[in-house]
């Protein structure tokens, strides 16, 4: 790999930085939509209610606080709002749904941008190759595969190293995503049933 990375030139250096750029991302998104927002909203929303029916609003609101999840600080502005009516919970819940929603998708956007740069680092590694390539043979005046290898071998290698960098970003940029969709979903639905709820009681 050290030898590749020599062989390819200087691209290789702006591949180096997608790559732990792409592997910071990675990890900082899976410990944040899988772990600290892994909360079951279904079953959180449950608890809730039955947490309000014996200890009140006030209830409701101490185990929102005590629960470090993006729904349960949704849901605890609906329950902040609750003696205001059904417009001003719906008010607090968008709100902070849209700050929730940007912690859920931060760094999202810039995963996707790595998965477009990568590769045109490497056609850009293949182009610089080609070049070399070409300039070598032009020097000797004629084309001996010795004279040409070090141009191609870097072109080949940079568009390799591009496409390994950004096809696994893909893959788990879709996955990210999809997750990213059905937490907001599952939000929105707690969300909903909570003021429902907090509607017919108060």
């Amino acid at each position: 790999m050290i030898q590749e990375f020599i062989k390819g030139g200087g691209i290789m250096w702006f591949l180096l930085a997608c790559a732990i750029l792409g592997i910071a991302l990675v990890i900082e998104r899976f410990i944040t939509l899988f772990i600290v927002a892994s909360l079951n909203a279904k079953k959180f929303t449950s608890q809730l209610i039955s947490t309000i029916e014996k200890e009140g609003i006030e209830g409701g609101i101490k185990l929102c606080q005590q629960t470090k999840s993006p729904v349960a600080r949704v849901l605890l502005a609906a329950l902040e709002k609750a003696k205001e009516g059904k417009t001003a919970m719906e008010e607090a819940v968008t709100r902070a749904g849209v700050a929730e929603l940007g912690f859920l998708d931060r760094g999202m956007n810039l995963m996707g941008g790595l998965i477009m740069v990568a590769p045109f680092f490497g056609f850009l590694g293949t182009v610089t190759g080609m070049i070399r390539a070409f300039a070598a043979v032009a020097a000797v005046g004629e084309v001996e595969p010795a004279v040409v290898a070090s141009g191609i071998s870097e072109a080949l290698i940079t568009t390799k190293w591009g496409l390994l960098i950004a096809a696994p970003l893909a893959i788990i940029h879709i996955l990210y995503q999809m997750k990213i969709n059905s937490y907001t979903r599952d939000l929105e639905t707690s969300a909903a049933s909570l003021i429902e709820y907090l509607t017919k009681k108060l």
